[in-house]
C-alpha cells in the first residue's frame, strides 16, 4: 500500500515474530489491525469473509489443521470467530519447531475464553493495538522522545516548537487515530468515522460480542456517562445513578456491569490502572482503575460534539484531550517495553500518568491542555508527588513532564519539569 503509515505495532510484530510460534494482534475495529499484519504474512485466511464463513467455521469443527494451511507466516484474521482455532495453532507450533510460523488478529474476546487464555503459555505473544497516536499519523512532529528523557536526560537543551494550534488539536480529538480517517483528506468526512464507529459498537458489537441482546438506548445512556467521566475513577454504580435519570426502565449494578464489560471486550474502553509507589509517609492509595476509552472520539461521537463545541466547553475540551494523551502515551509505552499507570491518594494528590519501564525506571506526567495557570499547577503536582516517594526503596523519576496542548514550545522550567506538547512528543 503507497498509502500505509508505519506503526508502532509493526516493530513489535517483526520483533515478536522472532521469538514465539505465534503472535496475536487484538484491538479494536477500524484500527489497523489486519493491515498491519498483511504487510508481514506470506499467506491469508480471513476468517469471516462472507462467501466462506460458513464453511471456514465448519472445517474449524471438522478439521482445523486444514485452514492453517499455507505459507509462514500465515495470518489468520478474526480468529475468535472459531475459538478452537486456538489449540489447534498451538499444536502446530509445538510441532513446527520454527518461530513466527501465524499470526493472529482479533477485535473482540472470545465468548468462552475460559478454555484458550491459558493454554499458549511460551507459544503465543501478544500485542495490543489501538487507533494510531499523532507520531504515527504524522501531527507529531516526534521532535522530543520519551526515550531520549528516559536515557539522555536533556536537561535545559530540550527544545522544540509545536506546530498544533486548538484549533487543530480540537479536530484531531474529534477525528481519532482510526486509519481510514487519518488518510482521508475531507476533514467532514473524517470526522463520520468515528460516528459510524459508535454506531456500529450501540447498534450491535455490543450484543454480537457475547450473544446477548442489549438494549440499544442503554447501551447510549452507558457510553455518554462513561464519555462524561473520562479520566475519573468512578465506580459501576456511579454510572448507574448517571444512568437512571433517563432511564425509564429498572436498572441494576450488575446490567452496567455486563454493558461495561462487553466493551472491554471489544477494545471500546481501555481503564486505566493504578499504580502503588513506596512512599515515604503511610499514604493510603487509592486502587480504582481510571475511565477512558480507546480513542477520544469515541467520546466526542457520545457525547454528540464536534471540534467548535470543545472550544466553546474547554473543561470538557480538556478531559477528552486528556483520553487522546493517555491513548498516545499506551502506544509509545508499548514501543519502549513499558506500562501505563496513573496516581491518586486519599489527600486528593493525583498523576495523570506515570510511564513506567520494566527496568523499573519511571516517569510522571501531568496533562493539560495549556496556559501558564495549568501548567504551573501540573508542575506543582508533580514536585509534591515526587517528594512523597521513598527513593531508598525506588528509583526517583527520571523525569517530570506537563504534557499540555496548545503551548508553543517544548523545554524544561527552572524546578527541572518538562512542559512537553503533544505535537512535538514521540516513542
Amino acid at each position: 500500500m503507497d498509502d500505509y503509515k508505519k506503526r508502532v505495532a509493526d516493530s513489535l510484530l517483526e520483533r515478536k515474530l522472532k521469538s514465539v510460534g505465534a503472535v496475536l494482534i487484538e484491538g479494536p475495529k477500524w484500527c489497523g489491525k489486519t493491515t498491519t499484519a498483511e504487510q508481514i504474512a506470506a499467506s491469508i485466511l480471513y476468517m469471516d469473509e462472507p462467501e466462506k464463513k460458513e464453511q471456514n467455521l465448519r472445517m474449524a469443527e471438522i478439521k482445523p489443521s486444514v485452514l492453517l494451511d499455507g505459507e509462514l507466516p500465515r495470518l489468520i484474521d478474526e480468529w475468535q470467530i472459531a475459538p478452537t482455532l486456538w489449540d489447534s495453532i498451538r499444536f502446530s507450533v509445538d510441532h513446527g519447531g520454527s518461530e513466527g510460523m501465524f499470526i493472529l488478529t482479533g477485535s473482540s474476546v472470545p465468548a468462552d475464553i475460559s478454555k484458550t487464555e491459558h493454554s499458549g503459555t511460551g507459544r503465543y505473544a501478544g500485542i495490543k493495538m489501538r487507533p494510531m497516536s499523532l507520531f504515527e499519523s504524522g501531527e507529531s512532529n516526534g521532535e522530543v522522545s520519551i526515550k531520549v528523557l528516559f536515557d539522555e536526560k536533556p536537561g535545559e537543551s530540550l527544545a522544540a516548537v509545536n506546530g498544533l494550534s486548538v484549533e487543530d488539536i480540537s479536530y484531531l480529538v474529534c477525528r481519532g487515530g482510526w486509519p481510514r480517517a487519518v488518510l482521508q483528506k475531507d476533514k467532514e468526512i473524517a470526522l463520520d468515522q468515528a460516528l459510524n464507529y459508535y454506531e456500529s459498537v450501540i447498534n450491535s458489537d455490543i450484543s454480537r460480542v457475547d450473544g446477548i441482546n442489549r438494549n440499544e438506548q442503554r447501551a447510549r445512556l452507558l457510553m455518554r456517562s462513561y464519555a462524561r467521566n473520562q479520566g475519573a475513577q468512578v465506580s459501576n454504580a456511579a454510572l448507574k445513578s448517571d444512568m437512571d435519570a433517563n432511564d425509564s426502565q429498572t436498572l441494576d449494578e450488575d446490567t452496567v456491569l455486563s454493558y461495561v464489560n462487553a466493551l472491554k471486550k471489544i477494545f471500546v474502553v481501555e481503564d486505566l490502572p493504578a499504580w502503588n509507589p513506596n512512599l515515604r509517609s503511610k499514604t493510603v492509595v487509592r486502587t480504582s482503575d481510571t475511565r477512558y476509552f480507546v480513542d477520544p472520539s469515541i467520546a466526542t461521537a457520545a457525547l454528540g460534539i464536534f471540534p467548535k463545541d470543545l472550544i466553546n466547553d474547554l473543561n470538557t475540551f480538556g478531559l477528552i484531550f486528556e483520553t487522546m494523551c493517555i491513548r498516545d502515551l499506551r502506544i509509545y509505552a508499548d514501543a519502549l517495553g513499558g506500562q501505563l499507570y496513573h496516581y491518586r491518594d486519599k489527600s486528593g494528590l493525583e498523576c495523570d500518568a506515570v510511564f513506567h519501564l520494566n527496568n523499573g525506571n519511571y516517569g510522571l506526567i501531568e496533562i493539560k491542555l495549556g496556559g501558564e495557570t495549568l501548567i504551573e499547577h501540573g508542575a506543582r503536582t508533580l514536585k509534591k508527588l515526587a517528594d512523597k516517594i521513598d527513593t531508598t526503596r525506588m528509583h526517583e523519576p527520571s523525569f517530570l513532564m506537563v504534557l499540555s496542548g496548545t503551548d508553543s514550545y517544548a523545554y524544561q522550567r527552572k524546578d527541572g519539569v518538562y512542559v512537553v506538547p503533544i505535537g512535538c512528543l514521540k516513542d
